[in-house]
């Protein structure tokens, strides 16, 4: 006889619960995270001195040479201690920072965002989420890069959203494949997504590409889901301008946040907007929806909201221009001596956000099986932690992350050197410590 509960005993019918969702167990599989913790195990435990270089996640806050701006911890900590913010706030988020969203994005269009066009999340990934489960209806598709960020096509799998893969071309600075888009488009696709400054190929798309991906999409009848998470965070020759420029031509769903540019992506804010000036996503009930998505969902933490109008206004430029410097410098550095590894090549010298996208052939080494099996070698004897391709959307073959060091002298040198290099595509992040 079995315990019946309740203090009783009694006969079961047999637990009817204990089998894993195998939707989830795909998705988590296939995550940064569920990757980066595979790779950790591999780490040799067993007298290396050498510190790890934790080399795959586009984590800044991890090292040292990047911190929140004065202004931004001494705006929290305002909030926080004022005792304004202990309340839930409503779904859309609190008035004063939705305002303070809109009017930030609003300083580089050629019209104004309503803060009524403006939701605030937990982080941008929340963001992507909402946008994934919103745009779920019975057979509709979406659009997705490739190489890209994997969360996307998690989250619509997990909506039973289809999603299809477009190409970013190496040779073309990473633009998209158009040609590519409009042939994957059906009568059922609802949005395509661009990622600018793009993770995690670091490129940065041009005023002129970004005018005929909105042509494509008003051509199609689709939104452009425009994930700017890394905006501004451009250093080569392409200045950062935003998807919403294009607004009038294709509405366009912006999802940002803090969590980059403000190097506290542990503060969890995020926002999506409504660039669309027209105010087609509004009459189609697109803001609707995530309204309601919202509701049912994890709040962004209200002490944060009530400090992001100073996050956002009162940050100085310098510190903007000073984490640029870091990155930038890194980004050459890593550029240059990749060059220097006889089968590893860049088709394009990284521009944005924090990682490079570079060559490798695999044919050069011995007894590396595919990209898993490099990354784990690699962390097992050189104590580097890096992602395989095959959780960044499998493009060609190999895709991982790579990181600089600048020391406290300034002179900057590789955390990697590989010397029989190995070889196909990968992506190299810019990482950096101090």
């Amino acid at each position: 006889m079995e315990s019946g509960g309740a203090g009783g005993e009694g006969e079961t019918a047999g637990w009817r619960f204990g089998a894993a969702n195998p939707a989830l167990a795909v998705a988590g599989s296939q995550s940064i995270r569920a990757a980066v913790t595979r790779i950790y195990r591999c780490l040799d435990g067993s007298g290396d001195a050498r510190p790890v270089a934790p080399l795959a996640h586009g984590d800044p806050s991890a090292f040292a040479c990047f911190r929140a701006a004065p202004a931004a911890t001494d705006a929290v900590a305002a909030a926080a201690a004022s005792g304004k913010y202990n309340h839930y706030s409503p779904a859309v988020g609190i008035a004063p920072a939705c305002s303070a969203v809109a009017a930030h994005l609003s300083r580089e269009l050629p019209y104004a965002v309503s803060p009524a066009d403006v939701v605030l999340t937990a982080g941008c990934n929340h963001a992507v989420e909402i946008m994934m489960s919103v745009l779920a209806s019975p057979g509709a598709n979406v659009l997705l890069p490739r190489p890209g960020y994997p969360l996307y096509a998690s989250r619509a799998a997990l909506s039973g959203l289809e999603f299809r893969h477009f190409d970013l071309l190496p040779d073309s600075e990473w633009e998209v494949d158009l040609a590519g888009v409009e042939a994957l488009a059906d009568a059922n696709t609802v949005a395509m997504v661009i990622v600018n400054p793009n993770n995690p190929c670091g490129c940065v798309y041009s005023r002129d590409h970004l005018a005929k991906i909105a042509e494509t999409a008003r051509k199609l009848g689709i939104m452009v889901i425009s994930d700017e998470v890394y905006d501004h965070f451009a250093f080569g020759s392409k200045p950062f301008v935003p998807m919403g420029v294009f607004g009038d031509v294709a509405p366009v769903m912006t999802l940002g946040g803090i969590s980059k540019r403000w190097m506290v992506p542990g503060w969890r804010l995020g926002w999506i907007a409504a660039t669309d000036p027209n105010g087609i996503l509004r009459n189609k009930k697109i803001i609707d929806s995530v309204i309601d998505y919202r509701a049912i969902s994890v709040d962004p933490v209200t002490f944060v909201q009530g400090a992001l109008p100073d996050i956002l206004a009162k940050t100085d430029d310098a510190f903007f221009t000073n984490a640029l410097g870091v990155v930038k410098k890194a980004a050459e550095i890593c550029y240059e001596k990749l060059k220097e590894i006889d089968c590893i090549t860049c088709p394009h010298k990284p521009e944005g956000s924090m990682f490079v996208m570079a060559k490798l052939d695999l044919s050069s080494l011995d007894g590396i099986e595919d990209d898993v099996d490099f990354c784990s070698k690699l962390a097992k004897e050189e104590s580097v932690v890096i992602c395989p391709v095959q959780i960044v959307n499998i493009f060609l073959d190999t895709l991982f992350s790579l990181g600089h060091q600048i020391s406290d002298d300034d002179d900057a040198s590789t955390v990697l050197t590989i010397g029989s290099p190995p070889s196909r595509f990968l992506s190299v992040g810019l990482c950096i410590r101090r």
